[in-house]
């Protein structure tokens, strides 16, 4: 199971993650996303559990929980479409409102 997590402290890093789910089940991978050019932390990153139930009571049992000083937003990741960027800003299609 691969679940988003969101809102976290900037200090946070992928090994921290890693820690903080471990004691729900075992853990394939973690990431935090980090900003290309600067290197820092965007806030948000991913957790991939081997087993779907446990990744389900980690994501039931830390959801918006307090973690590092934040109340942290966990979910399970919605797939990636292919062919898809992110969207960075907003589109103004048009200058009348």
């Amino acid at each position: 199971m691969n679940i988003f997590v969101s809102n976290l402290n900037f200090k946070v890093r992928s090994e921290d993650l890693k820690n903080l789910f471990q004691q729900y089940g075992e853990v394939i991978s973690s990431k935090v996303i980090t900003d290309k050019f600067s290197g820092r932390s965007r806030g948000f990153g991913f957790v991939e559990m081997k087993n779907d139930s446990d990744g389900q009571k980690a994501i039931d049992e830390l959801n918006q929980k307090e973690y590092e000083g934040r109340s942290i937003s966990v979910s399970v990741a919605k797939p990636r479409e292919e062919g898809s960027r992110p969207s960075h800003g907003h589109r103004h299609d048009s200058m009348a409102e």
